[in-house]
């Protein structure tokens, strides 16, 4: 029998119980705000949309046990946490604390984190989102906040029984190498801290860590300032810091998405193919449901993926599978955006116009490939 770790990135911001959420959604209830707000665009535009489950509190233990529930018994078996640190201190932790740290069933879908150490502006508020040309905060963070959220993450997360794990490795994933690097002073000072966290994780009585990079495109990395008047390519990067992965967070980071869901699956194998002539470490295969973030802003914003449907979507499922197949890596890891990120309008929760169609093309797309 065949079995598949098919993972989905969390976005932690349907909570609202953090004062600093605020900010960005004065209602009181994070990002449902802007969902429960959302109107159409233009003619055929399948928006305003409403979740099925309603505008639920996912910091709510209760709440998460039946998503975890339905994630289960659909084959989402991986829930991968985007997690944040702003100001050196956490930033949208409850939804992991609270939420599925405490539901009973946690057992049924094991978690890891993603860091996303990206910097903010203000695209999180409908109101001021228009403002792209700004920063509020820094993701870039240096050794000393380095080491506390190493240590955080080992003590609070990594020692967790549900916790997902590649040989025995917890696995922590980084979005932003620009900004890790920048952050660190350079290629060295992050070899450096990253062979420290290494150690720190080994020290705390694992076998080692798991370091995955999330690849947005094959393209050059910007390091000018940062490594002189550097560029240099992912794979470069891979090497040099000694990434175990990677993997992708969302097609729009290296295809073209407005246009069909068919036709930008022709470009993801031919991205996954590119991948194969190039990469020194595995890849997992990554599916996005789709890509619209319109709902977080007032005006129209080109970029909307066009027929994404459950079925098509069914279809992206089957090529990940096949991927896994004809691979020999070190776990039979798909990830996927994502359970949750409805205002990039890419999801498995069920709504109104789908139902549980997306849940369902996972469901059926493990099954055709032999999952039981």
């Amino acid at each position: 029998m065949k079995q598949y770790d098919v993972a989905a990135y969390i976005w932690p911001a349907y909570t609202g119980d953090e004062p600093r959420t605020r900010m960005f959604w004065p209602e009181g209830m994070g990002e449902w705000q802007s969902v429960k707000n959302a109107v159409c665009k233009y003619p055929g535009h399948n928006w305003p949309r409403k979740p099925l489950w309603g505008y639920v509190n996912e910091a709510d233990p209760y709440v998460m046990e039946g998503q975890i529930a339905a994630a289960a018994d659909h084959g989402v078996n991986v829930f991968i946490y985007d997690w944040y640190w702003y100001e050196n201190r956490p930033f949208l932790e409850q939804c992991l604390n609270n939420g599925y740290l405490k539901a009973k069933n946690n057992d049924r879908v094991k978690f890891y984190l993603m860091w996303a150490n990206h910097s903010v502006n203000y695209t999180w508020d409908i109101r001021n989102s228009q403002m792209q040309d700004c920063e509020i905060w820094d993701g870039a963070v240096g050794r000393q906040s380095f080491e506390t959220i190493a240590d955080r993450v080992i003590e609070r997360y990594f020692k967790q029984p549900s916790y997902y794990k590649i040989d025995g490795k917890p696995v922590f994933a980084i979005y932003e190498m620009a900004n890790l690097i920048r952050g660190l002073g350079g290629i060295k000072n992050t070899q450096k801290a990253l062979s420290w966290f290494r150690k720190r994780t080994e020290e705390a009585g694992f076998p080692g860590l798991h370091l995955q990079m999330i690849l947005w495109s094959q393209n050059a990395i910007n390091l000018s300032g940062i490594e002189g008047d550097r560029s240099m390519s992912p794979w470069e990067i891979v090497s040099l810091l000694g990434f175990d992965s990677v993997t992708h967070y969302q097609f729009a980071h290296f295809a073209n998405i407005d246009r069909e869901y068919s036709d930008i699956l022709e470009d993801v194998r031919k991205e996954w193919n590119r991948i194969d002539q190039n990469r020194t470490v595995p890849y997992f295969p990554h599916v996005s449901v789709g890509w619209d973030n319109n709902p977080r802003f007032q005006g129209f914003r080109p970029g909307v993926v066009k027929n994404n449907t459950p079925e098509l979507f069914k279809q992206a499922m089957e090529m990940a599978c096949d991927y896994v197949n004809s691979h020999q890596n070190p776990a039979p890891l798909i990830t996927v955006n994502s359970w949750n990120e409805w205002t990039e309008t890419s999801y498995l929760q069920p709504d109104d116009l789908y139902g549980y169609g997306y849940l369902e093309a996972v469901k059926k797309a493990l099954e055709a490939k032999g999952q039981k």
